[in-house]
């Protein structure tokens, strides 16, 4: 280990605050986004934070873009220890709200992306015995109303990360999957959906949340030390997903209930 970190992502955020969180530790780190300026300001911080390294534009769902930041760390670094599949996007709408392309953009960032950034960066993972990162949420684990297209990818990012846990443990390669619930962050940026009073509703839960991203950065490091597989940050979301595996027809109940108050909400608007 090189404390060598790739961040997809990095131009705000959980993506900036992972990067600080390990520049405090002397990372070198590749920081990658679609928004330059970010990055900038990114690789900026984390320098003053006592890390360095260097950026590069790249869209997860473009898999050449991919294979060329793997070639710049490469490059740049002599290789990659850690691999954190960050980059995403938010959408809502209920199911027979939501259109094909909706899916398709969906589906292209938050699952395809990272099933790409793990295929890109496979390789130099397996010849440094280094760690995979994967960002899903307790969206994945739990599937509230109004956002299937968004539980469904982030479902998959935990499929993913269960499958590569016990295919790459023989060749030394960690696997981490990270299911955070609502908090401080400027996800809503990226927010597409045909509801627009969704956008709303979530950004009002975003910006409630007495979590910030610098405090799920900080548990992932501490997941990652302990050696965790699945990274749940919030006491509640450890909790209904404990109750969920206990009693799911309980958490199926609050969501019938939950699904009813949005559709009501949505009428009243």
């Amino acid at each position: 280990m090189q404390n060598r970190m790739m961040i997809t992502g990095a131009g705000s955020g959980l993506g900036r605050e992972i990067a600080l969180r390990w520049a405090r530790e002397g990372w070198h780190l590749a920081l990658s986004d679609v928004n330059e300026q970010g990055l900038a300001e990114t690789l900026q911080m984390v320098r003053e934070a006592g890390g360095d390294g260097f950026t590069q534009r790249c869209d997860v769902r473009d898999y050449s873009q991919l294979i060329a930041l793997a070639q710049a760390c490469e490059e740049k670094l002599g290789g990659i220890d850690v691999v954190v599949n960050n980059a995403g996007v938010a959408s809502g709408g209920f199911f027979d709200e939501l259109s094909l392309e909706d899916w398709d953009w969906q589906i292209s960032i938050n699952l395809m992306g990272v099933v790409k950034g793990c295929k890109a960066f496979l390789p130099l993972l397996q010849a440094s015995k280094g760690a995979i990162v994967n960002i899903a949420s307790m969206a994945a684990l739990m599937q509230a109303p109004g956002m299937s297209n968004y539980n469904v990818a982030k479902a998959g990012v935990v499929a993913l990360s269960e499958s590569l846990l016990v295919e790459l443990k023989p060749e030394g390669i960690s696997v981490h999957v990270v299911c955070p619930s609502f908090f401080q962050t400027n996800l809503m940026d990226s927010y597409r959906g045909p509801t627009p009073n969704m956008k709303a509703q979530i950004s009002k839960l975003l910006e409630s949340s007495p979590i910030s991203a610098a405090d799920i950065a900080q548990y992932i490091h501490e997941g990652m030390v302990r050696g965790d597989f699945m990274i749940l940050p919030h006491d509640e979301g450890r909790m209904a997903w404990k109750i969920k595996q206990q009693n799911p027809q309980a958490i199926y109940d609050e969501m019938f209930t939950l699904t009813e108050k949005k559709r009501a909400k949505a009428r009243s608007l």
